[in-house]
C-alpha cells in the first residue's frame, strides 16, 4: 500500500545543522524566528483565557455554581447580586492584576523586538530589527551593544580573536568574561566580502537551557573545527571593551538559552497552602452535611405542621397535592436554598486576599535596613512572596561553606613544596611563632600591596633556584584560565573564582608573573625574564573532576601541569613517591587544622610518542556530537596519569562577621544545621568548630569508609554508641535496640524541644533567658546519690563524600537518616552539587520537616531549588544562587533576623489572618443555621441583601488585612 506523506513518522534529530549565509535552505528547516513573546494574553484571548484560569480555582467555580442557583427564583431567598458583587469583585481584581502584568510584558517585548542591529545582506551591512533576524545570518556587534541572539563568533577586533562580555542579564554576574573566535575564522576579520562568501556549515546541539555548555562543529574548507562554550555569545549578554564582533546566529527567539531559562524554576507552595486546600474541601463537605440536615429537618417539619404555612412560600404552586410527595419536594428545594444561604462559609476571597497580604509582608523584608550589606550594596530581596510564613517553621538548614559561612576572599597563606613546609615562622629555638602579625612583613612590589608574607625561607629557595620551587610556581603561573587586562598601567587579573585569583596573584608576588594569553600561548615573566609557552590543551575543571590541567610546550619539551583536590591528585600520582606524599599529607592536615583551603599540584613531562597519538584521538573525540562530554572526560583520564607531586597550596578564607553568633542562636531556637561543603574533612571540621556548629564537648562521629559494607558497619557502630551514651546519661534502659532512634519514643524530650518552637523564640526577654531554659531541660534526671553531671551536649556526624555515596544508597539511607536526625549538627565533606540536593531530598521525603538551603555559588543551585526555602547569598561567586533562590541577601548572619523575626512575624500574622477569616465566615453562616430552627427550615435570610453582598468584600476583609500586615510584638521595635 502506498504510504502517504502525512502518515510518515517525523524523524527525531539529535542536533541542529544549518548553512551560513544560506537563508533559502535554512528556511526549509523551520527554525524559530527571533521575535519573542513573554505575554500570556492578547486582546482577543484575554477575557476567555483569564476567566478560564480563574474558574479553575475551586472557590470561584463554587460561587459560579451558586450564582446559577440564585437565578432560579423557586429556591433562592436572596437576590443574585449578593453573589454577583463579591464574585465580580474577586474576578475583576484578579483580572486587573493579570492585565497590568501582561501589559508590562507586551511593552517590554515590543521594545526588545524592535531593537536594531546590523546584519550582512548582499555584501553590505544593513540595519535590521531584532525580530527580523534568522538562523544563519551574520550580524555585527558593536561595543556596549546587547546581543540579539545566540551567535557563534567568527572574528573580533581584538588580537587573537578575543572579546569581552558582560552577563548580568543571564546570571547576574558583573565581572567581565572572555570569549574567542576560532583561529581559522579570525583571519577573515571585518572584510565584508569575505564574510558575505563565508559558506561554513555548523552542526550544534539542540536548543537547551544550559548556559555553561555548548557543543558543536564548524565545517569549512573540508575541515571540521570543534566549537565550545568559549566560542559562543548568548542573547542577553553585552559586548564590552571590544570595538566589534562578527558572528553567525545559531539560535534565535524562543530557542535561545536565555528564553529557555525563562520561568524554569519550579513553583513552591507553602505548608499552609496545602493545609488550606484540605480545609476548603472539609468546609464543602460540612456545607453539604448542613444543607442535607436542613433538608431532612424541613421534610419532617413539613409532614408535621409545615403544610399549614405552605401558602406563604414562593414555591407553593409547584408542590404536589399529596402531603408526603410535597414534603420531599420541599426538602429538595430547601437543600439548594440552603446551599445559597450557607454559601458564605466558603471563603471566596481567601486566596486573592492572602496573596495580597503576603506581598505586603514581603515588603517588610525588602525594606529592612538591618539586612542591608553596604560593602556590596546588597539589600534583602524576596523573590517568592508565597513562602513568607514558611520561614517561621524551619527545622533543618542546609548550608554551603565557602562564600556562605566564609567571606570567599582568598589569601595565599602557606604552601608545601617538595615535602617542605613554607609560611610558618620559627624563632631561634625552632619553635613556631604563633602571632606572626607582630613581625615585619616582606615588602613586595606595588602591584601586590595587599599580599602579606612573613617566611623568608621561601624567598631564599627561589633565589637559590630550587628545582621543586621553580616547578611549583611555574605551575601556578600556567595552570589556570585567568585573563588579564591593563588598567592605569597595572595588570588586573580577571579570574572565574577567587581561588585562582589568589594563587596567580601570589605567584606574581614571588616572581612568576602571568603576563598574557592568546588562544595558543601563555606568556609569563619569571624573575624578570619573559617566557612564552605554546598552549596545546586545556583540560577543563568541573565539579566531578575536581581538577584542571594544561598541556604546554617550550623548547620542544611538552609539560602537563595539574592542580586539584588532594584526593583526585593522589589517585593519579606515579609510584615511588611515598615520602613526599606522606610529608605533604602531614602538611595538608596541618593546613586543614588552621581552617585553610587546600589544593595539590602535580606535573609530568610528556614524550612526543605519548602526546601525539593522544592529541590525534582527542581531536576526533572533541568534534563528535554524541556523548562528547563523556568521551572527552575519558581522554582526560588517559593523559592525567603517572604525575609527579609538586606540593600543596593553602589559602585562607575567613568566616563572615556574625556567623558563630547566628549559628548559635539558630541552634538555640531548635533548628538543626547541616554543613554541605566540597572542602576536605579537616577543613570543614575546623570551620564547624570556629562557627560554633560543633563543639569539642559533643560526641562527634566520623565516617570515612569507602565501601558499602564498611559504611554499614560504621553506621551500626555509631548507632550502638549513641544508645550506650543515652542509657548511661539518662539512666534509662532501652530494651529494643532495633527500634528506631527517637527521643520521644523513650520519653526523653531533650534535644527535640518541640515546646520551644521558633515561633516563640523572641517572646522571651532575651537570648540568655532562652538559653537558660534550654540548658535546664538538658539536665539528666536528678539523683541525690550522684554528683551533678555536665549538660548533655548531643551528637554530631562528619561524613566524607565517598562515604555519603553509600550512605545515601537504598540499603543504608534510612539508617543514615536515623542517625542524622539524632544529631545537633551534620557535616558532609567533599560532596558534589548532586549529593547536596540528595541530602536535602532525603530529609524532605522521610522526615516531612520544613527545610532551608543556603548557598552562594552555581554549585548550590540544585539544593536551593530542591529545599522548601532557598536562600541565595549575593557575593563573590556571582548571582546564580541568588537568582535561583526564594530570598537573597548579602551575609549569612542576616539569616537569624530573616527566620526568627520576619519568619515568626509572618507565620503569626498569617495564622491570625486565617483564624479570623474562617471565624467571620462561620459566624455569619451559623446565624443562618440558628435562625433555621425559628423559621421552619424555610431557608429565609436573616440579613439585608446589601449587607450580605458587601460583608465578605468590604465590611470584614480590610480590617484583618491591616492586622495581618502591621501587627507586631512591641519588643521587636527595640
Amino acid at each position: 500500500m502506498r504510504q502517504f506523506p502525512f502518515f510518515k513518522k517525523k524523524q527525531i534529530e539529535n542536533s541542529r545543522r544549518f548553512q551560513v549565509n544560506d537563508q533559502e535552505n535554512n528556511a526549509l528547516r523551520h527554525f524559530a524566528g527571533n521575535e519573542v513573546s513573554t505575554s500570556k494574553y492578547n486582546l482577543i484571548t484575554f477575557l476567555p483565557k483569564n476567566l478560564f484560569e480563574q474558574f479553575h480555582r475551586l472557590a470561584n467555580a463554587y460561587f459560579l455554581f451558586l450564582l446559577c442557583l440564585q437565578l432560579i427564583p423557586q429556591i433562592s431567598s436572596l437576590p443574585a447580586y449578593t453573589t454577583v458583587i463579591p464574585l465580580c469583585f474577586v474576578l475583576i481584581l484578579t483580572a486587573a492584576k493579570d492585565a497590568i502584568d501582561d501589559i508590562g510584558r507586551h511593552q517590554s517585548d515590543k521594545i526588545l523586538n524592535n531593537r536594531k542591529t546590523q546584519i550582512i545582506v548582499d555584501n553590505e551591512l544593513v540595519n535590521r530589527k531584532w525580530r527580523e533576524i534568522k538562523v544563519g545570518d551574520i550580524i555585527q556587534l558593536s561595543n556596549d551593544e546587547f546581543v540579539a541572539a545566540d551567535v557563534v563568533i567568527i572574528s573580533t577586533s581584538e588580537p587573537n580573536g578575543l572579546c569581552y562580555i558582560e552577563t548580568v542579564e543571564l546570571d547576574g554576574e558583573t565581572n567581565l568574561k572572555v570569549r574567542q573566535s576560532l583561529e581559522e575564522t579570525q583571519e577573515i576579520g571585518d572584510d565584508i566580502d569575505g564574510l558575505s562568501t563565508f559558506d561554513a556549515e555548523i552542526e550544534c546541539e539542540l536548543p537547551n537551557d544550559n548556559l555553561n555548555r555548548f557543543e558543536g562543529n564548524l565545517k569549512w574548507k573540508n575541515k571540521i573545527y570543534s566549537l565550545k562554550n568559549d566560542h559562543v555569545i548568548l542573547r542577553g549578554t553585552r559586548l564590552r571593551n571590544t570595538q566589534w564582533v562578527f558572528g553567525v546566529v545559531c539560535y534565535a527567539g524562543s530557542d535561545t538559552k536565555l528564553m529557555n531559562n525563562t520561568n524554569k524554576a519550579c513553583f513552591k507552595r507553602s505548608h499552609i497552602d496545602r493545609i488550606l486546600d484540605k480545609i476548603i474541601i472539609a468546609i464543602l463537605i460540612l456545607l453539604i452535611i448542613l444543607c442535607t440536615a436542613m433538608a431532612i429537618a424541613c421534610t419532617f417539619w413539613e409532614l408535621s405542621s409545615g403544610y399549614y404555612f405552605r401558602e406563604y412560600l414562593p414555591w407553593e404552586s409547584y408542590l404536589s397535592n399529596k402531603k408526603t410527595h410535597a414534603a420531599i419536594q420541599l426538602g429538595l428545594l430547601v437543600f439548594f436554598s440552603y446551599i445559597i444561604n450557607f454559601s458564605t462559609v466558603v471563603p471566596l476571597s481567601l486566596y486573592v486576599t492572602i496573596e495580597f497580604v503576603r506581598f505586603l509582608q514581603s515588603k517588610w523584608i525588602d525594606w529592612d535596613i538591618n539586612m542591608y550589606y553596604e560593602r556590596y550594596n546588597v539589600c534583602a530581596q524576596v523573590r517568592t512572596t508565597t513562602l513568607n510564613e514558611e520561614l517561621g517553621q524551619i527545622e533543618y538548614i542546609f548550608s554551603d561553606k565557602t562564600g556562605t559561612l566564609t567571606q570567599n576572599i582568598m589569601t595565599f597563606k602557606k604552601c608545601s613544596i617538595g615535602g617542605k613546609l613554607y609560611g610558618y615562622v620559627m624563632d631561634d629555638n625552632g619553635n613556631e611563632i604563633q602571632d606572626i602579625k607582630k613581625l615585619e612583613p616582606i615588602q613586595f612590589d606595588e602591584q601586590d600591596q595587599e599580599f602579606v608574607w612573613y617566611d623568608k625561607t621561601l624567598l631564599d629557595a627561589i633565589r637559590n633556584n630550587d628545582e621543586n620551587v621553580n616547578h611549583f610556581f611555574t605551575s601556578l603561573s600556567l595552570c589556570h584560565t585567568v585573563m588579564c587586562e591593563e588598567k592605569n598601567g597595572k595588570i588586573i587579573y580577571q579570574a572565574q573564582s577567587p581561588d585562582e585569583n589568589a594563587l596567580v596573584s601570589a605567584s606574581r608576588s614571588f616572581g612568576y608573573a602571568f603576563q598574557n594569553r592568546t588562544q595558543n600561548s601563555i606568556t609569563v615573566r619569571i624573575k624578570d625574564k619573559e617566557e612564552t609557552y605554546h598552549l596545546l590543551n586545556i583540560l577543563d575543571f568541573n565539579n566531578e573532576r575536581q581538577r584542571m590541567s594544561v598541556i604546554v610546550e617550550k623548547d620542544n619539551q611538552i609539560f602537563l601541569y595539574c592542580k586539584g583536590s588532594d584526593t583526585k591528585i593522589k589517585e593519579r600520582l606515579a609510584n615511588s613517591q611515598t615520602n613526599i606524599i606522606n610529608q605533604t599529607d602531614e602538611h595538608l592536615y596541618k593546613f586543614a587544622n588552621d581552617s585553610l583551603r587546600t589544593l595539590c599540584l602535580a606535573w609530568k613531562q610528556l614524550d612526543r610518542s605519548e602526546y601525539d597519538p593522544w592529541a590525534a584521538k582527542f581531536s576526533v573525540v572533541n568534534t563528535t556530537m554524541e556523548q562528547r562530554d563523556e568521551k572527552v572526560a575519558e581522554m582526560y583520564e588517559q593523559i592525567e596519569t603517572n604525575l609527579i607531586l609538586l606540593g600543596a597550596t593553602a589559602v585562607e578564607d575567613k568566616l563572615q562577621d556574625g556567623v558563630p553568633q547566628c549559628i548559635q542562636r539558630l541552634a538555640e531556637a531548635g533548628i538543626k544545621i547541616w554543613l554541605l561543603t566540597g572542602d576536605k574533612i579537616e577543613t570543614a571540621y575546623n570551620i564547624g568548630l570556629s562557627s560554633r556548629l560543633v563543639t569539642n564537648e559533643m560526641e562527634i562521629k566520623t565516617i570515612e569508609e569507602n565501601s558499602e559494607e564498611l559504611v554499614a558497619a560504621k553506621l551500626e557502630e555509631i548507632r550502638n554508641s549513641m544508645i550506650n551514651k543515652i542509657e548511661q546519661f539518662f539512666d534509662v534502659n532501652i530494651d529494643d535496640r532495633n527500634k528506631r532512634l527517637d527521643w520521644k519514643t523513650w520519653g526523653i524530650n531533650v534535644l527535640k524541644l518541640d515546646q520551644f518552637r521558633k515561633a516563640s523564640y523572641y517572646e522571651h526577654n532575651n537570648i540568655t533567658s532562652m538559653k537558660s531554659i534550654l540548658l535546664s531541660r538538658e539536665q539528666p534526671p536528678s539523683n541525690n546519690n550522684e554528683q551533678d553531671r555536665e549538660p548533655f551536649q548531643g551528637f554530631a556526624i562528619v561524613i566524607t563524600g565517598q562515604a555519603l555515596i553509600y550512605a545515601l544508597s537504598d540499603n543504608l539511607k534510612m539508617k543514615f537518616l536515623e542517625l542524622g536526625t539524632m544529631c545537633k549538627a551534620v557535616i558532609c565533606c567533599r560532596v558534589t552539587p548532586i549529593q547536596k540536593a540528595q541530602v536535602v531530598e532525603l530529609i524532605m521525603q522521610h522526615e516531612k520537616k520544613i527545610t532551608l538551603a543556603i548557598g552562594d555559588g552555581a554549585n548550590d543551585v540544585s539544593m536551593i531549588q530542591k529545599a522548601h526555602i532557598g536562600i541565595g547569598i549575593s557575593g563573590q561567586e556571582g548571582q546564580q544562587a541568588a537568582l535561583a533562590s526564594d530570598f537573597s541577601f548579602g551575609q549569612f548572619r542576616y539569616l537569624e533576623r530573616l527566620l526568627l523575626i520576619h519568619g515568626r512575624l509572618s507565620y503569626v500574622r498569617v495564622a491570625k489572618f486565617l483564624r479570623y477569616f474562617f471565624y467571620k465566615n462561620f459566624a455569619y453562616t451559623f446565624c443562618h443555621f440558628w435562625f433555621a430552627f425559628f423559621s421552619g427550615y424555610s431557608a429565609q435570610t436573616i440579613y439585608d441583601p446589601i449587607f450580605a453582598a458587601l460583608y465578605n468584600t468590604l465590611f470584614s476583609t480590610f480590617p484583618i488585612m491591616v492586622i495581618s500586615v502591621f501587627d507586631r510584638v512591641s519588643s521587636y521595635c527595640q
